[in-house]
C-alpha cells in the first residue's frame, strides 16, 4: 500500500482554491508578502477547515509585484525575520478561527534558492523551529531544505511536483525556459506515479533520477489547475494509493 500527500499552493489570488481543495490533503496558505492578505487568508483556512485539509504557511518573499519568483539577497537577519513575520500572521489568523497550522513550505525563488543554498536553508529552519517546533518542513526532495530540517530536528517531509519537469540533477527545470511546465494531463498522470510508486522521476534528458516523495504539490495557479489536481487525485485513487496529509 502506498501513502502520499497532496498539497496545493493557495491564498494567492486565483479563484481556482474552492474547486480544488476537495482533491487535496495539504493546503499551503499565502501569508500576505508575495499574495494575499488577512481576508484571503481567513476564506483559504476556512476552505480547509471545511474540507479537512492540514493547513500550512507559504512565506515568500516580500515582493507582490514579481509573486515572489525574484530571487532576493537578504541579511541573515532579516531572513530570519523575513518567516518569522509570516510566520506569526497565519498562527494569529489560526487561533481567531480555532484552527492549527501544521506545516510550513517556503515559496517561488525563496523555495528554490534555499534548495540549493545550505545556510539560507539552515536560516529559514532556525525561524520554523523557534516558531513552533512541532511544525513539518516541505522542502524540494534531495535538497538542503530537508537537509537543514533533519539537522535541526524538524519533522523533514520531501516534495515532488506533478506538474513541473526536472533537471538531471533533481532540480527543477527553472520557470524561465519554455518546457518548465507540464502541460498535458497524460504527463503529469504519468509523472505523479512514478514518483510514487518507483520513488524516482525522468529529467527534461531522459535520465532517471530518485528521489523521495512525501507530498505532491499541484499548483493552483496554472491553466490546467482544477482538471490536473481532480486527474491526479483519481489516478491516485484508482491505483489504491491513498491520499493522507503528513
Amino acid at each position: 500500500m502506498y501513502y502520499v500527500d497532496l498539497n496545493c499552493d493557495m491564498g494567492e489570488g486565483m479563484d481556482t482554491d474552492a474547486a480544488i481543495m476537495p482533491y487535496i490533503s495539504s493546503a499551503n496558505i499565502a501569508c500576505g508578502y508575495h499574495a494575499g492578505n488577512k481576508s484571503t487568508i481567513e476564506r483559504t483556512i476556512t476552505l480547509a477547515l471545511q474540507h479537512q485539509v492540514a493547513i500550512g504557511a507559504h512565506p515568500g518573499f516580500a515582493d507582490k509585484e514579481n509573486f515572489g519568483r525574484t530571487e532576493q539577497h537578504l541579511p541573515d537577519t532579516a531572513l530570519y525575520d523575513l518567516i518569522t513575520e509570516q510566520l506569526h500572521i497565519i498562527q494569529t489568523v489560526c487561533r481567531s478561527l480555532n484552527a492549527v497550522i501544521t506545516h510550513v513550505k517556503p515559496h517561488g525563488a525563496l523555495y528554490n534558492m534555499a534548495a540549493r543554498t545550505p545556510d539560507m536553508a539552515r536560516i529559514i529552519v532556525k525561524a520554523v523551529k523557534d516558531a513552533d517546533p512541532t511544525l513539518r518542513f516541505f522542502g524540494l526532495s534531495n535538497s538542503w531544505l530537508i537537509e537543514a530540517a533533519e539537522e535541526a530536528g524538524l519533522k523533514a517531509v520531501s516534495e515532488v511536483f506533478a506538474d513541473r519537469t526536472y533537471q538531471d540533477d533533481g532540480s527543477l527545470t527553472p520557470r524561465s525556459r519554455p518546457d518548465a511546465m507540464i502541460e498535458t494531463e497524460e504527463k503529469a498522470l504519468q509523472q505523479a506515479l512514478q514518483m510514487v510508486t518507483q520513488q524516482q522521476v525522468t529529467s527534461v534528458n531522459g535520465i532517471t533520477v530518485p528521489l523521495t516523495t512525501q507530498t505532491i504539490c499541484l499548483h493552483g495557479d496554472g491553466a490546467h489547475a482544477v482538471p490536473f489536481a481532480k486527474a491526479v487525485h483519481e489516478a491516485l485513487y484508482h491505483h489504491q494509493i491513498t491520499i493522507q496529509h503528513v
